[in-house]
This record gives C-alpha cells, sequence and structure tokens, in this order.
C-alpha cells in the first residue's frame, strides 16, 4: 500500500515548482510574488529530494545502486532529448553537464545518490555535519552571488545556478536527511503537530521577507537554499509521512512527476506564443494543458515505462 497523504503532498509539491517558475503574482503583487516563489514554494525540491532518500535506504547493495542509477539516467537522458529545441542554441555543455533548466534535479540526484552510498555506514553524527557544511557552503555562495557582495567575472561566476544548486550543496543535503529519517526511524520516534508544521513553514516565509526587508536581495533574483528549509522540509515531509491514509494506486504520484517534468516545455510554447489569443488566454491555456499533458503522460508511460 502506498501512502496517499505523500502522493498528494507530491502534487501540491509539482505545484509549487510550478508557481515558481511562472513567477506567480508577480506583476499585480511583486511582493507577495517574492515570498511565495523565493520562500512557500522553494520546499518543493527539497521535500521532493527527502521523499527520494527516505526511500533510498532500502539501495543497499552495489546491483540495487545500478538499478537505481539507470532508472534516473535514463528519465535525465529522455527528457533531456525531449527538450532539445529548448536548450540546444543555448549554452548546450552545460545543459548536458548539470541538466537544462528544472532537469539539473535529476542529474543532481543521481550524482548525490551516488555520494550517499558510499557514506551511508558513516555515524549519523558525522553525516549531519556533511549535511549542514555542505548547504552551508552552498547558501554562502547563493547570498554572495545574490548580493552582489564582488563585481565583474567574479560576481557573474557566483551568480551561476550551478555554482550552489548542483548535487553536492543543494541535493545531497536533503536526499541525506531523508536516509536519515528513514534509517534511525525518525518518522517512528517523532510525530510533528500540525502547528509544528505551519510555524515551520511560516518560518520559510519569514526568512524569505528578512532577504528582501533586512538583507535587501533583489526581487527580480530567485533564492534557492534557505536555511529554515533544513527544518521546515523533515518536519512537512514526516508529518505527511505519518498520516494514515493508503492507497493501491499510483497515479497520484505519476502525475506530479508528469507535471514537474513537462511544465517548462508548455510554460514555453504558451507564453512566448505569437499568437494574439493564446496569449489573451495564456493562463487558462497553460493550466488546461497541463491538466491533459500529465494525463497523457501517465497513460503514455504505462506502455513506455521510462517517461516518468
Amino acid at each position: 500500500m502506498r501512502s496517499l497523504a505523500i502522493d498528494l503532498l507530491k502534487i501540491v509539491l509539482a505545484l509549487f515548482v510550478v508557481g515558481l517558475h511562472i513567477h506567480f503574482l508577480r506583476d499585480s503583487y511583486p511582493t507577495v510574488s517574492y515570498l511565495l516563489v523565493n520562500g512557500l514554494f522553494r520546499l518543493g525540491v527539497p521535500v521532493f529530494l527527502i521523499i527520494t532518500g527516505y526511500y533510498f535506504s532500502y539501495v543497499n547493495d552495489f546491483s540495487k545502486l545500478k538499478k537505481w542509477l539507470f532508472r534516473i539516467f535514463i528519465l535525465y537522458a529522455i527528457w533531456t532529448v525531449i527538450y532539445i529545441p529548448l536548450w540546444k542554441e543555448g549554452e548546450a555543455v552545460t545543459n548536458i553537464v548539470f541538466g537544462y533548466h528544472h532537469l539539473w534535479y535529476l542529474n543532481g540526484t543521481l550524482f548525490a545518490g551516488i555520494l550517499l552510498f558510499f557514506l551511508r555506514n558513516k555515524s549519523p553524527k558525522l553525516l549531519i555535519l556533511l549535511v549542514f557544511l555542505s548547504f552551508i557552503c552552498g547558501y554562502a555562495i547563493q547570498y554572495l552571488g545574490n548580493s552582489h557582495f564582488f563585481e565583474g567575472k567574479a560576481n557573474e561566476l557566483f551568480n551561476r545556478y550551478p555554482m550552489y544548486r548542483n548535487f553536492l550543496f543543494d541535493c545531497f543535503p536533503f536526499l541525506t536527511i531523508g536516509f536519515l529519517i528513514k534509517k534511525y526511524e525518525w518518522d517512528v520516534k517523532r510525530n510533528p503537530s500540525l502547528w509544528l508544521v505551519l510555524l515551520s513553514v511560516t518560518a520559510v516565509i519569514a526568512e524569505a521577507f528578512v532577504n528582501i526587508q533586512i538583507l535587501k536581495l533583489s526581487k527580480k533574483e530567485s533564492v534557492d537554499l534557505l536555511i529554515c528549509l533544513l527544518i521546515a522540509c523533515p518536519v512537512v515531509f514526516i508529518y505527511f509521512k505519518n498520516l494514515n491514509f493508503k492507497t493501491d494506486s499510483k497515479i497520484l504520484a505519476s502525475i506530479s512527476t508528469a507535471i514537474y517534468f513537462i511544465h517548462p516545455l508548455l510554460m514555453f510554447y504558451v507564453y512566448k506564443s505569437e499568437n494574439l489569443f493564446v496569449l489573451q488566454h495564456a493562463d487558462f491555456i497553460f493550466i488546461s494543458s497541463l491538466i491533459l499533458s500529465g494525463l497523457i503522460l501517465v497513460f503514455l508511460n504505462r506502455r513506455l515505462k521510462y517517461l516518468l
């Protein structure tokens, strides 16, 4: 039996990712948009990584690791090919090595999984220390970039996403947190209340507020790494994991994956269309096509197996 609560959470997380990519409410309510896009919605990817890390605990020998890596690599290769029309004219090498747009997640998960596999038997104290150090390194690089601490080429370098949004500084910490939750049964020993969930999520939004009001970061620049995510994401995951709702169907999880993979392609063809009718009804067309495309991908995946 699957956890229905986790599958529903995945749908919400996928929609969070969509929301941050379309810069939800940016034109009408820029401050609210920032608190959502660079606050609440940033829960999406880390919680996905924690979920992946939780089940990575079953990858306990090299043969299972090879199957796990093959699965991720095939997904990455297929979707990289699908997105060729969008990245072939840009930095092709960077897009292949680090992953085009949202596909960095697969690339990062793959290499973070390899690193975690070889560290999996280390003490929890060491793993927690590595989680903290790797995340803080990424956070520091991101902040130096967003605050434009440097000038010239150094500033340009620190503002490149792969500098901090990568397997080591982003994926490894949260993948490891999920792994530790399962291995040491933190989800069994701890059952956070809804109030704790709401408090931790509010802290994430509050940190985003601090970023623009106190640290004076630009509202036009993305912030992927927030300190409060280290607490909020595992709390959210454990809370939903412990909700006793079960299902036999995998369709919700498949739909969430489909939404994640297909939405940038739909964004490109809808919001960058030169057709006046499309532009006038862009939001409706995008949402409708996202739902339809998600269902089609789920149907195709039942026959092709490697799309989702």
